[in-house]
């Protein structure tokens, strides 16, 4: 890694502080914050210290000033392993597990490749090695930096959520499209733009790294058969479905979403 590379700036956020050693970052993706997606899922991860991961621009991280690969944000996310290392945060014996969603799923899978050595178990939820079409995200990236994140509500809303969930949970709904409401334009852009170039497949054989990959059983981004193909595509991976959920199972399955975690990364 040369000078010339700036990775973007990540601020983690304690969700739970936990019992002991073990420490979950949970990444939350494109237009969401960890706060909003992962606060029903934490009373769920007892065992864990867990530390919130937010995209550039949205949550708790500050806007990017320039362009970021997959890769970068993933380089970012273990700069944030070390500097909580350094800091005692993350206690010396302590393991270190990261689950994302969606983008920040496609970062759980780079890091994977990339720093395997951080990490004793990776999730990826809702997520797969490729996401979408590089023109379609150029395209929302384009519509984003002209007239704001506010274009996105109603099209997220429509894939984030399994049909009836926005009626018989209007808070948790309501706070995850705030989020997105109050993420940074151009950071948005940006993520689109990261995304644009993010197609991971040939590399997956690499990751050695035991990871759970989950699927929402209503999602029409990242089908179930998509997951359970990226989680044959690892060496030692599993794939488990959340029949319930659409795009953001921590949010729509908690208590199912955080006990599949817990039991993969309680495993052998």
């Amino acid at each position: 890694m040369g000078t010339s590379m700036s990775l973007p700036e990540i601020t983690p956020t304690l969700l739970s502080a936990g019992p002991g050693k073990h420490v979950l970052l949970a990444g939350a993706g494109l237009g969401t914050g960890a706060l909003a997606l992962w606060s029903d899922a934490v009373p769920f991860l007892p065992e864990f210290q867990v530390i919130g991961i937010d995209l550039p621009g949205h949550g708790a991280s500050p806007a990017s000033a320039g362009a970021f690969s997959v890769a970068e944000l993933a380089a970012a996310v273990a700069g944030v392993v070390s500097t909580l290392r350094a800091a005692g945060d993350i206690p010396a014996q302590g393991r270190v597990y990261y689950a994302g969603v969606s983008l920040a799923g496609g970062v759980a899978l780079q890091l994977g490749v990339d720093f395997p050595k951080l990490f004793s178990g990776l999730g990826a939820i809702c997520t797969g090695s490729k996401l979408g079409e590089p023109q379609g995200w150029l395209d929302r990236a384009h519509t984003v930096q002209a007239q704001g994140t506010p274009t996105q509500i109603v099209g997220s809303a429509e894939r984030w959520f399994a049909p009836g969930f926005v009626e018989h949970h209007p808070q948790a709904s309501a706070r995850l499209l705030h989020s997105l409401q109050d993420a940074d334009r151009f950071s948005y852009a940006r993520c689109c733009e990261a995304l644009a170039g993010f197609d991971i497949t040939d590399s997956l054989d690499r990751i050695e790294v035991p990871l759970v990959a989950i699927a929402g059983g209503q999602d029409t981004v990242c089908p179930p058969a998509m997951v359970k193909a990226l989680a044959g595509a690892v060496r030692h991976g599993r794939a488990e479905v959340v029949e319930s959920a659409a795009h953001q199972a921590p949010l729509e399955a908690p208590q199912e979403t955080a006990g599949l975690l817990s039991a993969f990364f309680a495993g052998p």
